[in-house]
């Protein structure tokens, strides 16, 4: 099996990235590939600008990861109660080629966030777009307050409890 996780955010310290590479080793006999947000980043999004370079090769390639994947896990990050800039543009430049970004691909589907919320809304936002576009989301999860729950040494959820509903959800779903 193959795994494709990515934070949907372009930082270099993305708490999101880490979560979702967090995630992605609890599955077992998987091979996992992280994508780096970064690696796809391309001019702001207009149909004026797509009139001008035509597809972009860079959400080409986006796709082509995506579709090699047998699951997604995605962890979105949070600005002002939305999808992060960085994905949102490739989300939009990859959806001109192939509506169905996700490629009915079974997703974990989380986010994460200093805050006590969790990336609430976003994820709220995502449950209820990404289907449309793809996503085949079979669970999702929220890390709460992510600096008191998760370990930046041991690259791991440290509350027991939250660490033990993502290992459930991933032993049941998938």
């Amino acid at each position: 099996m193959k795994i494709v996780a990515f934070g949907g955010s372009n930082s270099q310290h993305s708490i999101n990235k880490r979560l979702a590479t967090y995630a992605s080793s609890l599955f077992e006999n998987a091979a996992v590939e992280v994508l780096d947000l970064n690696d796809f980043e391309m001019p702001l999004f207009s149909v004026d600008t797509e009139k001008e370079i035509g597809q972009h090769e860079l959400a080409k390639a986006f796709l082509d990861k995506l579709g090699s994947a047998d699951v997604l896990v995605v962890s979105l990050a949070e600005n002002n109660n939305n999808y992060s800039t960085a994905f949102k543009n490739i989300f939009d430049w990859s959806s001109r080629i192939n509506k169905e970004v996700f490629q009915k691909k079974p997703m974990l589907l989380m986010a994460t966030s200093p805050g006590t919320r969790g990336g609430a809304s976003v994820l709220e936002i995502a449950r209820n777009a990404l289907p449309r576009y793809g996503a085949e989301i079979k669970a999702s999860f929220s890390l709460p307050a992510f600096n008191a729950n998760f370990d930046l040494e041991k690259n791991q959820i440290s509350n027991a409890e939250l660490d033990k509903e993502l290992k459930d959800i991933i032993k049941d779903c998938f």
